[in-house]
């Protein structure tokens, strides 16, 4: 009976560390090929996301280095998404509060997300979803933040970020809405641009009216206050 009852005992003990240890396993192993992923794409433009992979309306894009864009798009993309990308870590805490007390009133939704974290989603992630991939973002929004840097993360941003129906990054969207790359972009195209990012696929960068025009006209003159206070400085 005492020998029975050991065997048992050591059964249930065997069985407790495989219930421990296959999760432990699989967190370990997401957590290696994350890093991994994310030491690659420091070097490496990611050939696809998820977001393009489920695009029906197929993918359009052309990478272009941020050295080989006109200044002006990042600038525009700092104005009219992340005024204090330069200055913080990944997370801006006053613009997240702002957005959660203007989204509690009702009305339009507005977001607090940095251009880090839309990075992290847009190249890690998928759109939409809850806490889950809120948590996952924050987690890769830190890597890169660690492991990227500035310049890297504004290249890759807008280099993913979808700028039209179908077409993804500022040099396939220069190419789509005005017939030149996005090396040769003027203040206003640039601005247009970034005035399309929250809503590509409602929006056009082409003869723009109501308020993605007036929307777009406001980031222009913006984007001469970022580049007289060097909000853009990372990037240089």
């Amino acid at each position: 009976m005492a020998r029975n009852r050991t065997i048992a005992k050591t059964r249930s003990t065997l069985s407790l560390r495989d219930l421990i240890r296959w999760p432990v396993r699989i967190i370990g192993g997401f957590l290696i090929l994350s890093v991994v992923m994310v030491v690659i794409y420091r070097f490496v433009p990611p050939p696809v996301t998820l977001t393009m992979l489920f695009d029906k309306n197929g993918i359009t894009k052309d990478w272009m280095s941020l050295d080989d864009m006109d200044p002006d798009m990042a600038r525009a993309a700092i104005a009219a998404e992340d005024s204090k990308f330069c200055l913080h870590h990944g997370f801006d805490a006053e613009a997240i509060e702002k957005a959660f007390k203007h989204n509690a009133r009702g009305g339009r939704i507005r977001g607090g997300s940095t251009i880090s974290q839309q990075t992290a989603k847009n190249v890690f992630l998928w759109q939409n979803g809850g806490f889950f991939r809120k948590g996952l973002e924050a987690y890769f929004t830190l890597l890169i933040e660690a492991l990227w840097g500035k310049h890297r993360i504004m290249e890759v941003y807008l280099n993913v970020a979808e700028t039209g129906i179908g077409t993804y990054g500022a040099n396939a969207g220069a190419m789509r809405y005005f017939n030149h790359d996005a090396s040769t972009l003027s203040r206003a195209e640039a601005a247009r641009i970034a005035a399309v990012l929250p809503l590509p696929k409602k929006r056009e960068a082409v003869a723009p009216s109501g308020f993605t025009r007036r929307y777009g006209n406001s980031i222009s003159r913006r984007v001469g206050v970022v580049r007289d206070q060097g909000l853009d400085s990372c990037l240089k």
